[in-house]
């Protein structure tokens, strides 16, 4: 078939697929206002409903709801391995004012995706687990009838992507934890008069325990009018108000404006007595309020002292914590949030006051742990990536741009004390991850000067004093001693655990160190010396919890994780009778049931004190 012929079909059946034509789904829906979680703008429109999905460019489209994993219950190693799945949403606006412009918002995509309404391309991304707008064009949009939304996801990931995907040498596939493809979060429409805020940061600042604090408030006010504007942003926290400043903007134009206030006397936040402040930033025009955006936030200072002592308030800190990853049985990483809830609620119920992930969470869980008092280590999804890799200055750069993007999304939890930027690099640091470390580093620290960088790695006795990680203020160590044997043995008997943490803080003793990981598999009864028995696992987690228990300078510990997600084929995770894909370190099986280690981990929990002098 002639070239040209080939390309005029393929135009033809783009231009079917995008078509905002009527169908026999049914009349688009107009959405409702309400987001699923309080930080942010006002305006949010949730794209909830029914949408439709279809797997390629070809075969029947299906409603589907969405946060959706398209192959949520697929374990195949070919589902692992990604595809490409098209969702459509027909809508109609809320309101059909000229003077309104509007944004469409995507919590989380995996991976790669191309959005369209109504036949035109109006953006793209790349990543996933942190959100990204789309502004609409007004070329694009049907003010007074229905608005078709095309979203192509492809989550075929590659080498070079954050988490990194591939083969190893057996040719079975790596990347870390299930590759999910969908529109994981939910989507938004939000509407915008004339101004917009975008990059909002409101952090206090608390130099000591007793001292006042200084509130700091940035935000880019942004003009989508197609004419001149003069707008100014004020700021509140609590009954105290601030002024940011006036901008003139042309049409599309952008000014980022600043200002400071003062509590003289704060209620502090932290673990057991966590007061959160009412905060907002506004732009008006013309004397009316145009826009607001909108958190609950606290103040608290988290400090590294002398030998490494970790302060919170000026207290010393020794927390117990649990990891978090979002996955069901059922929708696979597509969870809501009373999912995110009763994980939350047995992190508490274990006695735990700290909480990690891979990937930056869900911003209702941060509400949450705001809320509850939890602190969390918030990590971007730069997984195993390989030296090699991060020699590259575009693959360099795109995992910075992922740090600086959690921060300016997340940064107003006062639960967030730690801003980690990779996990499991590569132990014998080189320069291209030392250049890494130092770029990531001093773009968090630009923008957040109120919390601590970090870092967690493999914990192996053969690593050294690594001079790369001298940008950091804290350093996360993954112990698995005892179980895994890691390279030529090393870390097969767990006895060498505790020279091995004194080894590492001796070598960074002006920094929090961390276990970032520790856990290991379980899945059936059986002797306590048998690897991978419900009694094993009692067993370890007492043991090392006991080490931990003797190092008053470690800033904390986390198990990992406490409940079981999918991870990969093939996974074994060092259990002699493992059930791939499952992960079993978790204290909580996948369906819900507590393992007995459970009842370990809480009692320990419990009786470790994890903030003031022990």
């Amino acid at each position: 078939m002639p070239r040209r012929r080939v390309g005029r079909l393929v135009l033809a059946l783009l231009a079917a697929l995008l078509a905002p034509a009527a169908t026999a789904d049914g009349a688009a829906e107009t959405p409702r206002p309400g987001a699923l979680y309080d930080t942010g703008p006002d305006g949010r429109y949730l794209l909830g409903g029914t949408w439709q999905f279809r797997a390629g460019t070809s075969g029947p489209w299906r409603p589907v709801t969405v946060p959706n994993a398209w192959h949520a219950t697929d374990t195949s190693e070919q589902s692992f391995l990604g595809g490409v799945g098209y969702y459509r949403k027909d809508f109609r606006l809320p309101s059909r004012r000229r003077s309104l412009h509007w944004v469409l918002r995507f919590e989380s995509v995996n991976y790669r995706a191309r959005v369209s309404l109504n036949g035109r391309a109006i953006g793209a991304h790349r990543g996933a687990y942190l959100p990204f707008e789309v502004r609409i064009p007004d070329r694009a949009l049907r003010r007074g009838g229905d608005n078709r939304l095309i979203v192509r996801v492809d989550s075929r990931r590659t080498t070079t992507d954050l988490p990194p995907s591939g083969r190893n040498a057996l040719g079975q596939p790596i990347g870390g934890w299930w590759n999910y493809g969908g529109l994981l979060r939910e989507a938004y429409l939000r509407k915008v008069d004339r101004i917009d805020l975008e990059d909002v940061q409101i952090l206090p600042e608390l130099p000591c325990a007793s001292c006042a604090a200084t509130v700091r408030f940035r935000a880019k006010a942004r003009n989508l009018s197609d004419r001149t504007q003069r707008t100014h942003l004020t700021g509140r926290f609590g009954s105290h108000r601030a002024t940011l400043g006036a901008a003139t903007l042309g049409p599309g134009q952008a000014q980022v404006l600043e200002g400071t206030l003062t509590v003289s006397d704060p209620t502090l936040w932290e673990p057991g007595r966590p007061h959160l402040y009412a905060a907002s930033v506004d732009a008006s025009v013309g004397g009316h309020r145009v826009r607001r955006w909108s958190a609950r936030t606290g103040v608290r200072s988290i400090k590294v002292a002398s030998g490494g002592r970790l302060l919170l308030n000026g207290k010393p800190l020794s927390v117990r914590g649990m990891a978090l990853h979002e996955d069901s049985p059922d929708r696979g990483f597509a969870v809501d949030n009373a999912y995110r809830e009763r994980q939350l609620d047995w992190v508490e119920e274990v006695g735990a006051t700290m909480i990690r992930s891979h990937y930056p969470l869900h911003p209702r869980t941060y509400e949450e742990a705001d809320r509850r008092g939890l602190l969390a280590w918030s990590e971007i999804p730069v997984y195993g990536l390989d030296d090699k890799y991060l020699r590259r200055p575009a693959v360099r750069a795109f995992a910075v741009r992922e740090m600086r993007e959690n921060v300016l999304a997340h940064g107003t939890h006062p639960s967030i004390v730690v801003w980690s930027m990779a996990n499991e690099l590569s132990s014998k640091p080189g320069p291209a991850q030392g250049q890494f470390i130092a770029e990531a580093a001093r773009a968090a620290k630009r923008l957040d000067r109120t919390r601590l960088v970090g870092l967690a790695v493999a914990g192996y006795r053969s690593a050294a004093c690594e001079p790369e990680y001298r940008p950091l203020d804290t350093l996360g160590v993954n112990v698995y001693f005892g179980w895994y044997p890691g390279p030529n043995g090393q870390i097969a008997d767990r006895t060498l655990l505790s020279e091995y943490l004194d080894g590492v803080h001796r070598c960074y003793g002006d920094k929090a160190v961390f276990v970032t990981e520790y856990g290991v598999e379980a899945n059936r009864e059986g002797p306590a010396d048998e690897k991978g028995t419900f009694a094993f696992q009692q067993d370890w987690t007492r043991y090392v919890l006991g080490v931990f228990d003797t190092k008053p300078w470690l800033a904390g510990a986390i198990y990992w994780t406490i409940q079981e997600f999918r991870v990969r084929p093939y996974w074994d995770g060092g259990n002699p009778y493992p059930n791939p894909p499952i992960h079993e370190k978790g204290i909580v099986a996948f369906d819900g049931t507590k393992k007995p280690a459970f009842a370990d981990v809480r009692e320990l929990y419990r009786a470790h004190r994890q903030l003031g002098r022990r």
